[in-house]
């Protein structure tokens, strides 16, 4: 199993688990992080060896992305897996699957490369090297139909993982917060390049609009698991009152009034719990600039993606200001009316989703494959 990132490594960990439910002997080792590992599976590379983004930062990390592709093979020649699973990451999977057919193993690519967003010539290439396709958004299964390429809509694995068990005060009274204040989130992502590119600008939006509120509002900062606390403290305005939250990041989602979102997998989550919030994006500008000749879709949430409209409003690259996060936050905390739209939109696209029990949907299709 090859997982590149965190978000990966989450929905993984899930198939790992669902794997050794059902073959407690079956082997499982590649590419993951610790939650993989806690269900069972080998790690021959971390994923915080590989997180990285954007056209340069690919460019820098060759000679180790070439050293991980020579090793990955050489586990391949050893050991003979019946089925490689690769998760998303398609930088480096859709690569290594051309090295993976070399030697006639079965792959089943699980969460899907958006190849409809961008490239979707990709499609006759992935035909050659994908046995089965384990989609997570019910739009995706035409794309593949029409690429004769095996697929099945296995639901999105974050329904699984939603389950918060605290209650609104049980979580205040964890973090010193105080229940009467409305609550804004900051959710920057999980590699440290967002922190660095888009933390900062969340931060001192936050701080305006404490000051706005005249006291009257607890910032919230989910933290990622794998990321130092000091890396985000580094970009918050001195004096400033924020809370960092580690490990509770789905009951960040869930309490909070409103979120500042940076875009990914993210803003789904958040949308499962009908949060209102604001996404961001910046990346460096020759990755972007490249990124807008290939993309072919409006939006780059997966909230407006799934909803197949504008749901939520999206600040890109040099339209991430301070102010104009501060004016869209404060009409959803201000206004109750907008905020209860937003959130019925975002339960909708939950329903898009899917039933719960994607992770035991994929243990069985790789299974059959084997």
């Amino acid at each position: 199993m090859i997982a590149g990132e965190t978000s990966g490594d989450v929905h993984g960990a899930g198939v790992v688990r669902e794997l050794k439910r059902r073959q407690s002997s079956i082997e499982i080792f590649g590419i993951g992080g610790d939650k993989m590992q806690q269900e069972g599976m080998v790690l021959t590379y971390h994923v915080r060896e590989l997180s990285f983004m954007g056209f340069w930062e690919v460019v820098k990390h060759l000679p180790l992305i070439r050293s991980v592709e020579r090793t990955m093979e050489q586990l391949l020649k050893l050991k003979k897996p019946d089925v490689v699973v690769l998760i998303d990451y398609p930088g480096f999977n859709l690569r290594f699957a051309q090295i993976i057919k070399r030697y006639g193993i079965k792959i089943a690519y699980y969460i899907s490369p958006q190849v409809w967003a961008w490239q979707r010539g990709r499609i006759k290439k992935m035909k050659d090297v994908v046995d089965k396709m384990l989609v997570v958004f019910p739009f995706e299964v035409g794309f593949y139909d029409k690429g004769n390429i095996p697929v099945e809509f296995v639901g999105h694995p974050l329904l699984e993982e939603m389950n918060v068990e605290w209650t609104r005060e049980q979580f205040c009274k964890r973090y010193a917060l105080d229940p009467s204040k409305k609550m804004l989130a900051l959710i920057p992502g999980s590699r440290k390049q967002e922190i660095v590119n888009i933390f900062s600008v969340m931060a001192r939006a936050a701080e305006e609009l404490s000051r706005k509120l005249s006291g009257r509002l607890e910032v919230v900062v989910a933290v990622a698991p794998h990321l130092s606390l000091e890396i985000y403290r580094d970009y918050v305005p001195e004096g400033s009152e924020v809370h960092f939250v580690e490990g509770a990041t789905h009951e960040v989602m869930k309490f909070s009034d409103a979120a500042i979102v940076t875009s990914g997998t993210a803003t789904l989550e958040t949308a499962c719990f009908g949060t209102p919030m604001v996404v961001v994006y910046r990346t460096s500008w020759l990755t972007y600039l490249i990124g807008r000749l290939v993309v072919r879709i409006k939006n780059i949430s997966l909230v407006n993606i799934v909803a197949a409209k504008t749901v939520v409003p999206e600040l890109i690259q040099h339209r991430i200001t301070v102010p104009r996060i501060v004016t869209l936050i404060s009409k959803l905390l201000d206004d109750e009316n907008t905020r209860a739209a937003m959130r019925t939109e975002l339960l909708a696209v939950r329903e898009k989703l899917g039933a719960v029990g994607a992770s035991a949907r994929v243990a069985d299709a790789i299974l059959a494959m084997s």
